[in-house]
């Protein structure tokens, strides 16, 4: 959560401003945007609300938008991409979506982003992209300058996006969109909701089944509201949305992966498909194949504290008998499983599920263990 903008720039504002404010959320700037960090019933309800029932997040602050290619060929944009980040784009089926980085020429991670092949008719030829918000800007200024010509990308700052997640998330688009609630996990569809145009996946960053939302940036409003009128359905904020991911074991770009780290170290080889991986052919492939091959030196684990006082960022991780061996990245209390869990690179001789650990917290050693992740149980629905 320390994706804060310089105190001196105006922040920018969502098109779900005005509906945060209304329902009395506390808004604190987030890269570069007023963001909701809660509402008034706290963060532990709703991490909670989400688990049991559905949550809904804005998350206008993302960068989207396309990648075209002027013969419309899939595979002149794929090839375009592919050089740019370790995913099997060129095999993408109409409207499937994958996770991946954009990579360094060392193979640390630039950011991470979502990829969707289009599927409308005549539109082929196009990428759907979503960027972290603290690193839109970058990263368009990073891939626009290595496209070839014949490929463009095409911001769509004008568009909103939210996402509904939990365990009603699936009932209540159902009523509003049944196409999109058929969608399996990792595919998208172009639906309408009540007279309005939707860009729908089934994904998201809370563990959770759940579905993230394109719509036009003047629609949001309304669709929001729309979505908040079923009594399942509550709006969460950017807390929640932290604890939610950090019990899932997700990355935040910034924290868990960043330049300093590869995909095989953050335990993101799963992301990489097999034709990638043999062939290479994006930035860093040198050090993503021989870490494959041999092993990264350090790997991100899961960390559960003994006792009930967290591990924040920062916190240096030990053996038992005081020698360094990493840092935890990301921590905090874990509501579902009620208790602190955290994440952090440790080297690898001491990654074992079960390995006894300390952590560093206010200069005394907190015994931990190495735990599996992620600390709830994925819901996805494959």
């Amino acid at each position: 959560m320390a994706e804060h903008a310089p105190s001196d720039e105006p922040l920018l504002q969502t098109p779900l401003h005005a509906e945060h404010v209304s329902l009395g959320a506390r808004m604190v700037p987030f890269a570069g945007y007023a963001m909701p960090v809660q509402y008034p019933t706290g963060i532990l309800t709703e991490h909670n609300w989400t688990r049991e029932h559905a949550g809904l997040f804005d998350v206008s602050h993302m960068g989207q938008a396309f990648l075209v290619a002027e013969d419309k060929s899939h595979e002149t944009v794929a090839r375009a991409l592919e050089a740019l980040i370790p995913a099997d784009v060129l095999n993408l089926k109409p409207n499937q979506q994958r996770y991946s980085q954009l990579l360094a020429e060392d193979g640390g991670i630039l950011d991470d982003l979502m990829v969707t092949r289009v599927g409308a008719p005549g539109h082929e030829g196009w990428l759907y992209l979503v960027v972290n918000a603290s690193m839109k800007e970058a990263d368009y200024a990073h891939i626009e300058a290595r496209l070839p010509k014949s490929v463009s990308l095409k911001r769509k700052d004008d568009l909103g996006l939210m996402a509904l997640q939990g365990p009603a998330a699936e009932a209540v688009l159902a009523k509003l969109a049944p196409e999109a609630a058929a969608l399996p996990f990792m595919m998208s569809a172009d639906v309408q909701i009540d007279g309005i145009w939707c860009h729908v996946s089934r994904s998201g960053y809370t563990g959770e089944d759940g579905f993230e939302i394109s719509c036009h940036g003047n629609d949001a409003p309304t669709l929001w509201t729309r979505l908040l009128a079923d009594p399942e359905v509550k709006a969460i904020g950017l807390g929640a949305r932290d604890s939610l991911r950090l019990e899932a074991g997700l990355c935040l770009y910034g924290h868990d992966i960043d330049t300093t780290t590869s995909p095989i170290e953050a335990g993101l080889n799963w992301s990489i498909q097999k034709r990638r991986r043999e062939e290479g052919g994006f930035p860093g492939a040198e050090r993503v194949q021989r870490e494959i091959r041999d092993g990264a030196a350090r790997v991100r684990v899961g960390i559960r504290p003994e006792g009930r006082a967290p591990a924040r960022e920062g916190t240096v991780i030990t053996t038992p008998d005081g020698h360094e061996v990493g840092l935890v990245t990301s921590g905090g209390f874990g509501p579902t499983v009620n208790g602190p869990v955290a994440m952090g690179y440790v080297a690898r001789d001491v990654s074992a599920a079960g390995t006894d650990l300390h952590l560093i917290v206010r200069g005394k050693p907190l015994p931990a263990k190495v735990a599996a992740m992620p600390f709830a149980p994925h819901r996805y629905k494959r």
